[in-house]
């Protein structure tokens, strides 16, 4: 089958091409009937009409980029579908893409973007970025968001979260739970947001004269959540509780208990980071600190569609607070013993 169009639809309801053009822009004073006849011929060819000839006509593009690292981590996931859910409301379109972390490899994914012209960018920068990736955005005049990373000399708007003040709730709920020997668990790179939730969980330790700080590093994924957490076990017996840089290190240092005959709250107390569904939903539903990562997307493609269409607008820095949600991972340190 040819692609239809205009003259396709209008042969087709019988009417001029003229008619069926108002009928799909909704514009022009045409019957009920007229209109009913042009949509019912529209949708028996399948047409669409051609984006990319209306962006020409138009100058406007219903396209953005959205670009993180491991979108099948499920924070991401259902960041991502905050935005893409918010965008829809708006007519809107997001391309998304993983950047591993790779700053040559987000270069080139930017410079795809820019390319094909979409109409803005929602990005987590990866690690050491450089200038000329910067440079880029603004020399094209791609309205952009950073998310939960700044770029360094990089003047827009951001989204991200209150991490220092996060872990610092993490840490006092573990501390007034009677523990005094804490330690971090999770992320391997000296990135923004993870400094941040280490001094957080850092200030704690020294504020309440608990035990000296153990930070152990490992990805952020269950798997590896769960081979550090055996380590750290193995290295740090003194440890009663652990407070992880996400979600999915969590729900692995839980396995890693599991697997040890031990379990999570009773011997060792766990808390997450990030608040996804999934940490709900887990045999022992997980301590976190939530963040609500679908309301985060949709604060996100809402900042980045207010930036498509006020550009002048003064640039904003929307910083969300975490809010913690107990679960069974945690309990008081005595009864940890009792055990």
């Amino acid at each position: 089958m040819k692609k239809p169009t205009l003259r396709s639809v209008a042969a087709e309801a019988e009417v001029s091409v003229a008619t069926v053009s108002q009928v799909l822009r909704g514009v022009g004073r045409i019957s009920e009937d007229t209109r009913e006849k042009v949509m019912n011929a529209a949708k028996r060819l399948n047409y669409v009409p051609d984006g990319r000839a209306a962006s020409m006509r138009s100058g406007e593009v219903r396209e953005v980029g959205l670009l993180v690292h491991n979108v099948a981590n499920p924070f991401n996931a259902e960041v991502v579908s905050g935005v893409t859910d918010f965008l829809d409301s708006q007519g809107y379109l997001a391309s998304v893409l993983d950047s591993r972390d790779d700053a040559t490899r987000q270069r080139r994914q930017i410079e795809l973007l820019v390319r094909s012209a979409r109409a803005g960018l929602m990005w987590v920068p990866a690690r050491d970025t450089p200038a000329d990736t910067v440079a880029l955005l603004h020399t094209h005049g791609v309205p952009n968001v950073t998310f939960l990373r700044h770029a360094a000399g990089h003047a827009a708007d951001h989204v991200g979260i209150h991490n220092r003040a996060a872990t610092r709730l993490a840490t006092t709920h573990l501390a007034d739970l009677g523990h005094r020997c804490i330690a971090y668990l999770g992320g391997n790179l000296d990135v923004e947001s993870r400094l941040d939730r280490i001094s957080g969980y850092r200030e704690i330790m020294a504020e309440r004269n608990l035990a000296q700080p153990v930070i152990w590093p490992c990805d952020d994924s269950r798997k590896a959540g769960m081979q550090a957490f055996q380590q750290l076990h193995v290295a740090h017996p003194e440890v009663t509780a652990v407070v992880c840089n996400g979600d999915m290190i969590a729900l692995g240092a839980t396995l890693a208990l599991a697997r040890a005959g031990l379990r999570p709250g009773l011997d060792v107390s766990v808390v997450g980071f990030d608040g996804i569904e999934e940490a709900a939903l887990a045999a022992e539903p997980l301590t976190t600190i939530s963040i609500r990562p679908y309301q985060l997307g949709q604060t996100l493609a809402e900042t980045l569609i207010r930036r498509i269409r006020t550009p002048a607008a003064p640039y904003a820095e929307l910083l969300v607070h975490g809010e913690l949600i107990t679960g069974a991972t945690t309990n008081t340190l005595h009864q940890s013993a009792a055990s």
